[in-house]
Parts: C-alpha cells; structure tokens; sequence
C-alpha cells in the first residue's frame, strides 16, 4: 500500500511538473482551480442523480446495490477532484462520468462479493450459493422436498 501511495505522489508531481512546463505556473494553477470547480459541480450533479435513484428504488422496494455504489463512487470521485493534482482529478472523473462509473461499478461489486464469501467461509466453515426453486406439489411430511437448482459459488 505504501508502494502504490508513493507511486501516486510521484504520478501526481510528474503530472503538475510536465503541466507546468507546458503553460506555466498560473496556468497550472488556473487549470487546477478550474478542474476542481467543474469536478464538484459535476460531482454534485451526479451525486444527485444518484441519490434520486436510491430514493426511487428504495420506494419500490426492490434491491438498491446499483444505486449505493453508484452514491459511493461518486462521492469517492468528488473527493478525488477535491484533491488537488491532475491524476486525482482524472481518477475522480473517471468515477463520476457514468459509463466508467459503471465499470468500477461492476468491479467493486464483483470484488465485494468474492469477500463476502472469504469473510463467511472463515467464519463460519465453507458456504455454498445455490440458485434454486421448489419444485412439483407440497410434499407429504414422510416424503422429502425436492430442490432443482445449480451451484453459483461454493
């Protein structure tokens, strides 16, 4: 971790440096300052968005992990942008614009699925994720129920 953090502040120096050269020191700041007025308005837009979708799914009671991470991600970008570099600055557009939200999205949620089931295996002795669905009549109570399903995760 402190190898990445370290690779970031020299990304982040390297970045300002070649800026620099480019358009000078007050265009460097004026850059700076105006990446981080777009990206909190931007930020704050779809933050907004994001929690309009939370309420609305909440509302209609149906599973809102889309909508959560969608308000994470988003605000994760908004304090990236806050940040003051133009690596974090992208980074935390990358996060905030939809479709590359989306990406992060599905990766977060797949990352956090897979240690789900580490912490639950660990915890309490391996756990099995079966898609499945009753099937035929209510079985007599001698006659044992039958589950037609597959192994999703084991």
């Amino acid at each position: 971790m402190a190898v990445a953090f370290l690779i970031y502040v020299f990304a982040e120096i390297a970045a300002i440096w070649a800026v620099g050269s480019a358009v000078g020191v007050l265009g460097t700041l004026g850059l700076l300052l105006a990446g981080a007025i777009l990206g909190s308005w931007l930020a704050r837009r779809e933050g907004a968005k994001a929690m309009r979708a939370f309420t609305s799914a909440a509302r209609s009671g149906r599973p809102a992990e889309k909508e959560l991470t969608d308000g994470m991600l988003v605000g994760l970008g908004g304090v990236l942008i806050l940040v003051p570099g133009f690596v974090s600055d992208v980074l935390g557009l990358l996060l905030i614009l939809p479709p590359s939200r989306a990406l992060a999205r599905r990766w977060w949620l797949r990352r956090m699925e897979k240690r789900a089931v580490r912490f639950a295996n660990r915890r309490r002795g391996p756990v099995m994720v079966v898609d499945s669905e009753v099937v035929g009549e209510q079985p007599r109570r001698d006659q044992p129920t039958v589950i037609e399903g597959r192994v999703i995760e084991g």
